[in-house]
């Protein structure tokens, strides 16, 4: 349940939606396994198992989940299959097959293939911050976090969600950083970092388990190499590595927020509305903190203060909170 990283987008207050419409969108576009001769398939599943419907509310957030499917049919296969065919072919009639015909062979081979090769499933996971004004995806990777927020614009065009752009641009903040010694607010510095030479082909020099405040570091940041990922830690709660792509990976949730959550309960239940109220609301304050240390996001992305969500009909509500089980360069 714990997000181990972290790409988030700004919503503009027309993308700002309640957890009805919300469901009633995804409802009509579920998961369906691949088949036959398609690659791929994506759609909407429960965030959980002992969950039924596509969305999950919570104290203003609404979580969902997309799933999908690949086809495994590596490129050495048909290629294989091809040089078979052609093999044969030319063994029986005697002749040489031409390039066209190759090509045609190659497609025939391919859809025999497809229906029975193997299928490689994933899922990412996702929450709308509906008063921050932020979508929150669980991954490191812009293709997977984009193929999300795309699916949701299919759902709820047009959806517009977009990469902040902060006044201060990451690898610069981090770089002043490391040369300070010291990050500002309720943020330290962990003990990795990744510097880059600006040039080009420059050197590319990996820090782990170091001493960041140390003169090696500034002697690197003086020869001007500048920080592309950086390793901090949150109010003594969250540990992370920062991108110069304003994402966040290898995300840690150390262990007092841990702790507080199993003290919900011990039923899955319990246990998955304390873990998702715990964590979005902290993820929720650390993006915050994390842009205002980055000199905020620029004024065309400005966000208002958005009302808050009208929840889906409540079936089982408990004390953590009114949680609802609804059946950036």
């Amino acid at each position: 349940m714990w997000f181990r990283q972290l790409s988030f987008y700004r919503l503009s207050g027309e993308s700002l939606v309640d957890a009805d419409k919300l469901l009633q969108a995804l409802e009509k576009r579920p998961f369906q396994p691949c088949m036959g001769l398609d690659w791929f398939s994506e759609g909407w599943v429960p965030p959980a198992g002992h969950l039924e419907a596509p969305v999950y509310a919570a104290r203003g957030s609404l979580m969902v989940s997309m799933r999908r499917e690949d086809k495994v049919l590596p490129a050495s296969v048909i290629r294989d299959f091809v040089e078979m065919k052609v093999q044969e072919i030319e063994d029986k009639e005697l002749r040489k097959v031409g390039r066209k015909e190759k090509l045609a062979l190659k497609e025939q081979i391919t859809d025999d293939l497809l229906p029975r090769a193997f299928v490689r499933s994933g899922r990412t996971s996702a929450y709308l911050d509906i008063a921050r004004g932020w979508l929150m995806v669980d991954s490191g990777s812009s293709s997977k976090a984009e193929a999300l927020v795309s699916k949701l614009r299919e759902a709820l065009p047009p959806f517009p969600a977009a990469l902040p752009r902060t006044q201060i641009a990451p690898h610069t903040a981090m770089t002043d950083w490391l040369a300070a010694g010291e990050a500002p607010g309720g943020f330290e510095l962990d003990a990795d970092c990744e510097l880059k030479d600006g040039s080009e082909n420059g050197a590319v020099v990996r820090c782990s388990r170091i001493d960041l405040t140390s003169d090696e570091i500034r002697q690197h940041i003086a020869t001007g190499k500048q920080a592309t990922k950086l390793g901090l830690i949150w109010n003594e709660k969250i540990r992370f590595q920062l991108t110069d792509t304003l994402q966040l990976k290898r995300i840690q949730f150390l262990d007092m927020l841990q702790d507080e959550a199993s003290q919900a309960g011990d039923d899955r239940e319990s246990l998955f509305e304390a873990t998702f109220i715990l964590m979005s609301e902290e993820l929720g304050e650390l993006v915050e903190a994390l842009v205002e240390a980055l000199g905020g996001v620029e004024d065309s992305q400005a966000q208002p203060a958005a009302p808050a969500p009208t929840q889906a009909p409540q079936s089982a509500p408990s004390d953590a909170g009114s949680a609802v089980g609804v059946p950036w360069d």
